[in-house]
């Protein structure tokens, strides 16, 4: 009888996403999304943001207009690689009746990828540390709530930038 041993690492890669819609309970939406992120036995959520209120911004600019979003930011840990992260973001958002029509589109729940470890990817499809994340105070506040040492490459401190914005949101009680 042979007896063998087998080592197997399992890689985790810390990611930050942000989660926010206006259409809907969004209260419920970000707790459901949060829960079923959670559920998938490849991803880990480590910690969560408080809910964040601000306002509907568009292409061009802040519209007043449309429902105010609710936002939070959540740390996760995962075995699932860049691409299989945002699919499973995408089947979230379509399980709580995302419906993608036109950007910057008001929405039951969106789910973006922030950052991936240090990762630095551009694809058609992805954009990682995300593009427009430097200057969403939506993101910045809650992400500099749950890691006030948290940098973002290539624009600094999160929560500097965060405190430079933070007049752009109010927490939701």
């Amino acid at each position: 009888m042979f007896r063998f041993r087998c080592q197997v690492t399992v890689v985790l890669t810390r990611a930050i996403l942000a989660l926010g819609g206006n259409l809907g309970d969004i209260h419920k939406n970000l707790l459901s999304a949060i829960s079923t992120l959670g559920e998938n036995p490849d991803l880990r959520v480590n910690k969560v943001s408080s809910f964040y209120a601000s306002n509907a911004l568009t292409l061009d600019g802040i519209d007043k207009t449309k429902p105010d979003y609710l936002n939070a930011v959540i740390e996760v840990s995962t075995t699932l690689d860049p691409q299989q992260l945002l699919a499973f973001c995408n089947q979230v958002e379509l399980g709580l009746g995302r419906v993608r029509q036109e950007r910057w589109a008001s929405r039951t729940i969106d789910i973006d990828i922030i950052t991936f470890g240090e990762e630095l990817i551009a694809t058609e499809s992805l954009s990682i540390p995300h593009p427009r994340a430097f200057e969403r105070a939506f993101v910045l506040v809650p992400w500099a709530q749950i890691d006030s040492e948290a940098s973002l490459s290539g624009h600094g401190k999160v929560l500097d930038l965060a405190n430079s914005l933070k007049d752009q949101v109010w927490i939701f009680a």
